[in-house]
């Protein structure tokens, strides 16, 4: 069996890349996507996002007031286009509790020239999924780590059935939506689950990607032990169902691809441990108050909702974003030893439940 090597795999050109007409970091990355969190509650406690000790009933959510409206959103979304974004995509915690979601949806799919994704855990996509794609919803990417019940569950963390989420995918195949599946996998927790996951989805024209579990925030507990490296993934799956690498869509797409030898979908990857990305990276997060980070990893970020809210014009929100990029240097998943013994001080970074992973 021939051994698969993800360098092996050509990195493509932006196709864009020789249009752009925005600004680029100080590592020569121009801002591409960018991801809206649009709410800081979640219906799961995931171990790896918001574990419950932390996230308990005591937990002080941000109040309504301090969380940015849908205008707001849109004319962020609209700022960030203007220097150059082609994608973007709304987050949370779990971006189907926001009430109304459709309606933001309609508004940001009014600005050309961009796509519209979600990513959600599916609790709520049965019911959802059609009105978000009438409302011009372009893809979507729904969480999944197992298919298994109680490995589920202890993921999770919460009381909610395999099969509701399926029936949600189901649902938004059956509205036009093109669904990709995320898993992070954690060892010894529910790496087992990476072959029926694979075998599951597989020709069903979803395509699964798998997580290394990452070290975002500070709560979650992350030992680099718990860590599955994608190329042990891809070497599982490999043995059970042969795979050839396939070459990249475009610079910075972040999930190392595969198809099955015999023609029956693809698989996918994403490894900001073992094999950071950082180099590429297009990303740009909002959380839900408005606070703009440069990387997952970050420590700090900085209030646009306050520039929003001083009512200074679109120009000034304009100047404010290009210089926050034009000063970006992040590159921690390749630091990542050095700026994890970093956090000994007590500096926090921020937890993906604001900023949607």
């Amino acid at each position: 069996m021939a051994v698969l090597r993800p360098d092996a795999v050509r990195r493509v050109d932006d196709p864009l890349a020789s249009s752009h007409r925005g600004v680029v970091d100080r590592r020569g990355r121009p801002v591409r996507d960018l991801r809206i969190s649009v709410t800081d509650r979640c219906n799961f406690r995931c171990r790896y996002c918001m574990p419950r000790e932390v996230f308990g009933p005591d937990f002080a959510f941000l109040p309504r007031a301090e969380i940015l409206t849908f205008e707001e959103i849109s004319r962020v979304a609209r700022a960030f286009v203007a220097h150059g974004v082609r994608k973007l995509r709304l987050t949370g915690g779990e971006p189907t509790l926001r009430a109304g979601l459709p309606d933001l949806v309609r508004m940001l799919a009014a600005i050309p020239e961009v796509e519209i994704a979600l990513t959600t855990n599916g609790s709520l996509l049965a019911r959802q999924a059609a009105p978000l794609a009438e409302a011009g919803l372009s893809r979507l990417t729904v969480s999944l780590d197992s298919l298994d019940d109680a490995v589920f569950r202890r993921m999770n963390d919460a009381d909610f059935a395999v099969a509701d989420v399926l029936a949600g995918i189901d649902a938004a195949a059956a509205a036009g939506l093109p669904v990709k599946v995320n898993a992070v996998v954690r060892r010894g927790v529910n790496d087992q689950s990476v072959i029926d996951l694979a075998q599951h989805f597989r020709r069903s024209g979803h395509v699964v990607r798998f997580i290394e579990y990452m070290d975002v925030g500070t709560s979650n507990g992350w030992r680099l032990d718990d860590v599955v490296p994608g190329a042990e993934i891809i070497a599982r799956i490999n043995a059970e169902m042969p795979l050839e690498p396939v070459e990249a869509r475009y610079s910075g797409e972040v999930a190392r691809r595969w198809r099955y030898a015999d023609g029956g979908g693809e698989v996918g990857v994403i490894t900001s441990v073992s094999q950071p990305f950082c180099a590429a990276c297009t990303r740009a997060r909002i959380g839900a108050d408005g606070m703009l980070y440069t990387c997952l990893f970050s420590t700090t970020g900085t209030d646009l909702r306050a520039v929003l809210r001083a009512d200074d014009g679109d120009a000034r929100l304009r100047e404010v974003i290009a210089g926050v990029w034009a000063g970006r240097d992040d590159r921690y998943s390749e630091l990542r030893a050095r700026a994890t013994d970093g956090l000994a001080s007590g500096e926090r970074r921020v937890e993906m439940s604001y900023i949607g992973g």
